[in-house]
């Protein structure tokens, strides 16, 4: 191994404690070996092995706690007589998810990348509108949990918050332009206003689409999971000069860094899979669908995805545009239904399907969706 003299004076040279990339930064300045560590795509698989073990090593021990605090499912006398045998599963499971993100992004991650840091605020701000709505529901008996009014108001304050700082810190006109997949130089210029507004729109809507799609075992998680492992493509594209060029894809400066940030969650929701896999052990609950479909938006906002999220995350529309239909057709009609019951996944199982069916095939349509997203890379 051959060392090369240090030119950087000791105090400079410190690293911060706790983050381990800084420390393999620091120990590469006289280790080339360790300077492998810098590259985004193995930090990449890093987070994702990271959050993945920290799933499974404190899974347990988490469904342990929220048994113990009688942290159970309420489950609907209207629905499927099948999910009458979840009630009292331990639910709020997606503090579980939010602790390996939070820890591996703390771990891997560029801490002075700004991005991370927005895309680490929404995650944690919806998760904990999530664990409140959460907490007084199961824990304080309330059915209303967390009023509506206020749930809408944190979340969109949370969401707004974000969109103002991405809008104010953006530094050239492709990271405010609405991007047309399949069309190479089709983008639609938005303005401040316009890309604030589309922003707040995209990370509140796939925030709660995922939330209402988090109705069976293992529906939610693994599309989520398939959705930002293509997204950290995209982050890592969109983050690279020479990519971005040769794919056509807007360049935006520190975008690659978020690709760590969806190892984090690839890696935390299979890990939290292994435990919601039918039959569920522990429920996700809105601190985890609200967080996560809160941070698929906002990575799509910064890599500039937006469309391209609304195709690959196909069923979470799906979901959404049937529990709106379903509402709207009942209110026009004064009392009749399209489906079944809403959202979409419980029409299917009270037309026959079984639970494992109807969360399978889903999976497979959610692959077909996000393969045909990734395909938007090339044509263009």
């Amino acid at each position: 191994m051959r060392l090369r003299p240090c030119t950087i004076p000791p105090l400079q040279r410190k690293p911060a404690p706790d983050m381990l990339l800084e420390l393999a930064l620091w120990l590469g300045q006289d280790t080339r070996g360790f300077n492998v560590f810098g590259y985004i795509t193995l930090r990449t698989v890093l987070a994702a092995l990271t959050a993945l073990a920290i799933s499974l090593i404190a899974g347990p021990g988490v469904i342990r706690w929220l048994a113990a605090k009688k942290i159970g499912q309420a489950v609907r006398d209207d629905g499927p007589k099948s999910h009458l045998t979840k009630a009292g599963t331990p639910t709020m499971g997606g503090a579980l998810i939010l602790i390996a993100i939070g820890v591996t992004i703390l771990l891997w991650g560029d801490l002075r990348n700004d991005y991370v840091w927005v895309t680490l605020f929404v995650t944690l701000g919806f998760g904990a509108v999530g664990w409140v709505d959460d907490w007084r529901k199961v824990v304080h008996r309330d059915p209303k949990g967390l009023a509506s009014r206020w749930k809408y108001l944190w979340t969109s304050a949370i969401a707004l918050a974000a969109a103002i700082y991405l809008g104010l810190t953006a530094s050239t006109p492709a990271e405010t332009e609405l991007i047309v997949p399949f069309f190479k130089a089709v983008a639609y210029p938005l303005g401040i206003f316009g890309f604030i507004a589309l922003t707040y729109f995209v990370i509140n809507g796939t925030s709660h689409a995922v939330n209402l799609t988090d109705g069976l075992d293992g529906l939610a998680i693994m599309p989520t999971v398939m959705v930002a492992a293509a997204l950290a493509i995209f982050a890592y594209v969109a983050g690279h000069v020479g990519f971005s060029k040769y794919l056509g894809v807007p360049y935006v400066a520190g975008a690659g860094e978020l690709a760590v940030f969806c190892g984090a969650i690839c890696g935390a929701g299979l890990g939290f899979l292994w435990f919601n896999a039918y039959p569920a052990e522990v429920f996700m609950g809105d601190v985890g669908a609200l967080a996560l479909g809160a941070a698929l938006g906002t990575i799509a906002v910064i890599v500039r995805q937006e469309i391209v999220l609304f195709i690959m995350g196909g069923l979470f529309v799906a979901e959404t545009l049937s529990v709106m239909v379903q509402v709207l057709y009942f209110k026009a009609t004064g009392g009749k239904r399209i489906f079944r019951m809403a959202p979409l996944h419980h029409h299917y199982e009270l037309s026959g399907w079984k639970e494992t069916q109807v969360v399978v095939r889903f999976w497979i349509i959610t692959i077909m969706l996000v393969l045909f997203g990734l395909s938007t890379l090339k044509l263009r």
